[in-house]
């Protein structure tokens, strides 16, 4: 069975159900975690872990593909990549496709619902070249792929990055400012959750989630506010990027550096190997 939806043609129940899961689980105050991953293995462990949806990073799985990050992958190959997670996946996966790779609304949309995603960030700088979108212009981008989703019947849960703490000038006051500023045109323009990537202090975030008046993104790295404090911040959705896929390298690094030495990898407790 099909559903009409828009001034589409018919959406897949199936994966209008996926994205509607994924939306709802953004909730401010509960926020949704996502440890993002990068391939199909990886994918598979944090799904075993309990998380009800998957995310993809764009620099980890950039990095897995060979390539750095910032547009520097071909789209055919991140878009397979992300194939490969949804086809493994019990649960919503949305992907990172930064700006994306230069495909116009319609065939970003088409591309993107072929592979089973049912979500996406897309980013308000230039990954080549770090220079901030205009916020109009890319309130435009973005209207443009939600109607692009509505044409074709595809329900997209949009997550919008703002890279003023990333690229922007200013004090942290107008950065802050800007930010806000962003956020609400964006969603405005038909994002469901706004992405202040490297925004990090306690007061700066609350003040986000509070000035946005919307769902916001909080990128966990090292010094960001606990899960307990971010939810009492009214964050409704929280990333790792590339912190997982580091972590994984750096500890194979470490284990590749002790074979050479001729030592074991695996601790002496280790007694699964």
């Amino acid at each position: 069975m099909t559903t009409e939806t828009g001034t589409g043609d018919t959406m897949d129940p199936t994966a209008a159900q996926r994205a509607a899961t994924l939306r709802a689980l953004h909730v401010p105050g509960a926020p949704l975690v996502l440890p993002n991953v990068w391939d199909a293995a990886s994918a598979r462990t944090v799904e075993a872990a309990g998380f009800p949806a998957l995310a993809t990073g764009s620099a980890a799985v950039a990095s897995a593909l060979g390539y750095d990050d910032g547009h520097a992958a071909p789209v055919e190959e991140m878009l397979a990549a992300v194939g490969r997670i949804v086809r493994v996946a019990g649960v919503p996966v949305t992907a990172d496709l930064e700006r994306g790779y230069g495909l116009e609304p319609a065939e970003l949309v088409g591309r993107l619902a072929a592979t089973g995603a049912v979500g996406c960030n897309l980013e308000d700088s230039d990954p080549r070249t770090g220079e901030m979108i205009d916020a109009d212009e890319q309130a435009a981008f973005l209207a443009a792929v939600r109607a692009a989703a509505i044409e074709a019947g595809t329900d997209l849960v949009i997550n919008a990055r703002v890279d003023t703490y990333l690229h922007g000038e200013g004090t942290p006051a107008e950065r802050l400012a800007e930010s806000v500023r962003r956020g609400r045109r964006y969603l405005r323009a038909g994002a469901d959750c706004v992405y202040p990537l490297f925004a990090s202090g306690a007061d700066e975030i609350r003040a986000l989630a509070e000035e946005i008046d919307g769902p916001i993104n909080i990128l966990f790295r090292p010094g960001t506010p606990s899960l307990e404090e971010l939810a009492a911040s009214g964050v409704a959705r929280v990333s790792f990027g590339p912190g997982l896929h580091r972590a994984v390298q750096a500890h194979t690094a470490r284990m590749a550096a002790a074979i050479r030495a001729g030592r074991s990898p695996y601790p002496p407790e280790d007694s699964t190997r």
